[in-house]
């Protein structure tokens, strides 16, 4: 089974970094008020499916299509970073009317499983063996699910000064996420 403790901790903190559900939270929140209520288990599960099915398909899907894994980064790049403006600026870029939860789209997709997790779980693949990525990615899903979970309780303890001042905060911390990821990828696409 090639289960490795080391390889289970390393995937697991760097997935979490790339996650960032911590980070994540005045987005939730938001989201949360905005559509009153968020499916926390579908929302994991989802997240949980498009990670492990994008750990053992991915490249060959973005193959299929004609895209590599460069533009696939610079799109999440783009999607982070607009997700970021909304944060700092507290203006509205993302408009679904229809939707009654956020729960898939823009919780799941882009992001818990964003082209920045994706692109991660590609980089992983190729050090690591897959059952350690799939324990790794099982692992950062309980922790989304209870942060998702919570998140009433963590608007409450945070008010809604503090949760402004976290909002923008991790905003420019996005932001800067969403800069790297096109930094590192935007000249992949011109080699």
């Amino acid at each position: 089974m090639n289960i490795d403790f080391r390889e289970i901790v390393t995937a697991t903190m760097v997935l979490f970094a790339v996650i960032d559900i911590v980070g994540s939270i005045p987005i939730i929140i938001d989201l949360r008020t905005r559509f009153g209520h968020i499916q926390s288990e579908k929302a994991s599960i989802v997240s949980a499916v498009i990670m492990i099915s994008f750990l053992f398909v991915g490249e060959e899907i973005l193959k299929l299509i004609g895209i590599d894994v460069n533009s696939f980064a610079v799109a999440g790049a783009f999607v982070l970073f607009f997700l970021a403006l909304e944060m700092i600026l507290g203006i509205r870029l993302y408009r679904d009317e229809e939707a009654n939860s956020a729960s898939i789209v823009p919780i799941a997709f882009p992001l818990i499983a964003g082209a920045g997790t994706m692109t991660t779980l590609l980089s992983l693949r190729a050090e690591f063996h897959s059952i350690n990525i799939i324990i790794a990615i099982l692992l950062n899903i309980i922790l989304v699910y209870a942060v998702l979970k919570s998140s009433s309780k963590i608007e409450k303890m945070l008010s809604k000064n503090g949760l402004s001042i976290i909002r923008k905060v991790f905003g420019v911390v996005l932001l800067a996420i969403a800069v790297k990821l096109f930094a590192a990828n935007v000249k992949g696409l011109f080699v």
